[in-house]
């Protein structure tokens, strides 16, 4: 199949699932051409079965917001009509589904007519897709798609309470490729971030206010009293420079460390013994699960699709929105018994197999198809 795939460039979860699906599905043999305003984060490298088309948004000082909507339709048009693209896989129903259905009918007035897929990942829906002035729009939007899916099932309950949807919504959860899992760093490698004593916590994230990054903060002050430790903090974004005012406060800072984006997650985790996920909501928890298949335990909220992934008292625990000393009791439960500990790490490994990329990607194979053989050429 040759399949477009329109979604966010950036480290967020969205993009770095539409672009591994991508990477993927051409190396089962379908052509992939992704649709968007700079080339993904993780697509390190383009081949005859993988393509990348930049959307330009031209300046027009008439415009106070540049129209990014409309700059997407046309180039999904153009690159359809160029390289024959049988179905578009868009992530997010706004902009994208929105963009693309206004696509899909510019096509239909020259007789081709490419289906749509849309997954919904979940600030679509529970932040922005909630609000008054988008409703109208996400509504529409997942009701002209011709199939959609969600991360999770969590994620399907609230776009059904929340959006009146004609639509059926196939659950897809997210993914990970356990192969890149198998770590081979060394001891030395991991003195670079404690001493052997310190246990090794983690938080990756956007640092945005739903990550609730101060929470973070008090766990492991918390957790630090009790037992040497370090944090180390991986992303960027506007909650970054209140979490180190909160740690020179606290009085910690010195076992902090806050790396920014990093290329290096994966070392990260391979060296932590604990990831905290303590969100006001997650569609899905993508980081913890990432985290479960480097064999880490996670202490994180009940929120979302997360219970989904974090199995309660199995690869971690799960506490209410805020728990802090929940959340400490339970971590510190984990990491003062080596034994335990051990447990909980290979709970977590054998989990996370559940959610392979071997596993997932057929789905939307599956999907496509039927998708496919059910729309017709108006």
């Amino acid at each position: 199949m040759r399949i477009g795939i329109v979604c966010y460039p950036t480290f967020g979860g969205s993009g770095v699932v539409a672009t591994e699906l991508g990477l993927e599905l051409s190396k089962r043999g379908h052509e992939i051409h992704f649709i968007t305003y700079s080339q993904p984060v993780r697509l390190d490298l383009l081949s005859h079965n993988v393509h990348f088309h930049e959307v330009n948004v031209p300046e027009y000082p008439l415009f106070l917001y540049q129209p990014y909507e409309l700059a997407l339709s046309s180039k999904i048009v153009d690159m359809v009509k160029l390289h024959g693209i049988e179905v578009l896989h868009v992530h997010y129903a706004i902009p994208h589904a929105y963009a693309a259905y206004m696509a899909q009918k510019m096509l239909m007035e020259e007789d081709i007519y490419v289906p749509i897929v849309t997954t919904l990942h979940g600030t679509d829906i529970t932040l922005v897709g909630s609000h008054p002035n988008y409703k109208t729009a996400v509504t529409f939007s997942i009701n002209k798609s011709d199939a959609v899916t969600s991360v999770s099932q969590s994620l399907k309950d609230d776009t059904m309470r929340l959006f009146d949807i004609k639509n059926a919504i196939n659950v897809i959860p997210n993914f990970i490729d356990n192969s890149k899992y198998k770590h081979e760093f060394t001891d030395c490698q991991r003195a670079l971030m404690a001493t052997d004593e310190e246990k090794i916590i983690t938080h990756i994230s956007n640092f945005r206010e739903v990550k609730q990054i101060p929470d973070v903060i008090k766990v492991f002050h918390n957790i630090q009293k009790e037992i040497p430790a370090k944090l180390m903090m991986v992303g960027e974004g506007p909650e970054k420079e209140p979490a180190e005012r909160l740690c020179e406060k606290l009085g910690i800072s010195d076992k902090v460390v806050f790396f920014g984006n990093s290329n290096e997650i994966d070392k990260i985790l391979c060296f932590s013994d604990l990831f905290l996920l303590p969100s006001l909501t997650e569609s899905f928890g993508l980081a913890a699960l990432e985290a479960m298949a480097s064999g880490v335990p996670v202490i994180s909220s009940n929120t979302g699709g997360i219970p989904e992934v974090n199995k309660h008292g199995v690869t971690g625990f799960l506490s209410s929105v805020n728990a802090i000393d929940d959340m400490s009791k339970n971590a510190l439960f984990i990491l003062k018994d080596a034994d335990r500990l051990k447990t909980f790490k290979t709970n977590a490994r054998i989990e996370s197999k559940k959610f392979d990329i071997h596993q997932i990607v057929p789905q939307y194979e599956a999907l496509y198809e039927a998708t496919l053989n059910r729309c017709t050429v108006v």
